[in-house]
């Protein structure tokens, strides 16, 4: 959109109720859809400009079915809000790299415990360190792992199953996984020499940024019956761990860039922005890059499958308990950056769609056969992490997301100011301090990370996943408080 055909958006949307307000097609010549925003008055007042001005952007590429959405979380990224989704037409439509972001698979999973918070917190401390020793993080960091040129193929082609399969895991931990843990699209011929030299030596390494370790408790349970399903009670410990592709996912997502932005003009597409570079979804550089990033999530996948392996080293050694006796059985493993070919019912027909979720994630509903049998009764388990301090949830999905979401809910809390802005205005020694005396503790490569990740640069948690709750599209089931937690 130019500078000079930009318009207050919050003057334009409608309300479709307290929790939708639409952009309508009037907005902008090109959108072929309208733009749709699912928040709360509270937080559409605090949503940003170019937030607004992107969903109305996405509204225009070809074959783009319903909306253009945006969830309670969003804010701007490259391209597409993040906490943006949008579905194309297998046939008319597009796919687009910045529908689903550099950090391919980017996406988090919960480990549950037998362990209570009087087992944990008197060694919160001394548990955090330990965890933040055995797990490689910080921009940069290597694995552990020496991976062989055939080992990184397998990882592509096969995530968590090739991790489990080399002994980094049980074979329950697959089932519990979205896609049971990798993308059969996957071509690592699809995938640039400077990806996998990238990826090679960062194999169980959560990277920096909003990445992270978190031990949390389970301290409010909203639905009994499901929580029973998902093993999780009041008072219990679980692990949550949030990364993504690291440098493998995120030069495939630069190769690719480059080569769609050529395909844009080749297949004669108009964008508003170039940075929704795109080719037609089966045109051949549109499976090249839908094949090279399916193998940009299964690497995630592995990543964070090799990280939960070490994590339940350490617990055992540190509460010298077998993994058994302690109980941690992977609840569910959830992208939040990635593209899917999914079957939806659009206007009454069964439709072929890649539906891209950046900064979203998936919340099938019960009986859905992509859930797995164990939780196919209550739906999906719906992950959503808070940011360092404040809560986390976990949810199911539901019919309704199917209906209005293309079976997709929020990732996350999301950013109101840019790590940037939060380095002017935070001291990481002051909240490390300030978390501390709140029982939290927090290990960090250095000072500067925490305060780039402060809890006061995101939206509330708690206004976030309210308004899913509320649309019906995911469910609570539990609320999950940190105490302790490691980051890059």
């Amino acid at each position: 959109m130019t500078e000079t055909a930009k318009k207050d958006v919050r003057s334009l949307v409608t309300k479709v109720n307290d929790y939708t307000w639409d952009i309508p097609v009037s907005y902008e010549s090109g959108m072929r859809v309208p733009g749709r925003i699912f928040v709360s008055s509270k937080l559409l007042a605090g949503i940003e400009q170019e937030t607004l001005d992107q969903t109305a952007n996405v509204a225009t590429l070809p074959g783009i079915q319903k909306y253009a959405m945006a969830m309670p979380d969003a804010h701007s990224g490259y391209g597409f809000p993040i906490g943006g989704v949008a579905a194309f037409d297998r046939d008319t439509g597009i796919i687009s790299p910045g529908g689903v972001g550099y950090d391919i698979n980017c996406g988090v999973r919960i480990i549950r415990t037998n362990l209570t918070i009087e087992d944990v917190r008197p060694r919160m401390r001394e548990l955090v360190e330990q965890l933040f020793q055995a797990v490689p993080s910080g921009v940069g960091s290597k694995s552990k792992i020496r991976a062989s040129d055939k080992e990184l193929n397998d990882a592509f082609l096969y995530g968590a199953k090739w991790a489990v399969e080399s002994g980094y895991g049980m074979k329950e931990d697959t089932e519990h996984c979205e896609e049971n843990g990798f993308m059969k699209a996957a071509d690592p011929s699809k995938v640039s020499d400077k990806a996998r030299s990238r990826g090679k030596p960062q194999f169980g390494t959560l990277g920096s940024g909003n990445h992270f370790l978190e031990v949390q408790y389970v301290d409010e349970v909203y639905d009994e019956e499901t929580a029973k399903v998902f093993g999780l009670h009041k008072g219990q410990v679980t692990v949550m761990i949030h990364c993504g592709s690291r440098g493998a996912g995120h030069q495939i997502c630069e190769d690719y860039l480059k080569i769609l932005e050529r395909a844009t003009h080749k297949y004669g597409i108009i964008l508003p922005d170039k940075q929704l570079a795109c080719a037609p979804a089966e045109s051949t550089e549109g499976q090249n890059y839908f094949k090279a990033m399916a193998a940009g999530a299964n690497y995630a996948w592995a990543n964070r499958q090799v990280i939960t392996h070490w994590v339940r080293e350490v617990f055992t050694k540190f509460f010298r308990r077998d993994v058994d006796d302690l109980g941690m059985h992977l609840i569910y493993d959830v992208a939040h950056n990635v593209a899917k070919l999914e079957e939806h019912t659009i206007d009454g027909e069964k439709k072929m769609v890649y539906v891209h979720r950046k900064g979203a994630t998936r919340a099938f509903p019960p009986e859905h056969p992509d859930v797995p049998a164990v939780y196919r009764k209550v739906g999906q388990p719906v992950l959503i992490p808070g940011s360092m301090g404040t809560p986390s949830f976990v949810l199911h999905g539901t019919q309704k997301a199917m209906e209005l979401t293309f079976g997709s809910a929020c990732h996350g809390a999301g950013r109101t100011s840019s790590r940037a802005a939060a380095l002017k205005t935070l001291n990481g020694e002051t909240i490390q301090k300030e978390l501390a005396a709140r029982g939290i503790s927090v290990r960090a490569t250095q000072p500067s990370v925490i305060a780039e990740e402060a809890p006061s640069v995101y939206k509330s948690s708690e206004d976030v996943v309210d308004v899913v709750h509320q649309l019906d599209i995911a469910r609570k089931v539990v609320r999950l408080m940190p105490m302790g937690v490691a980051k890059g």
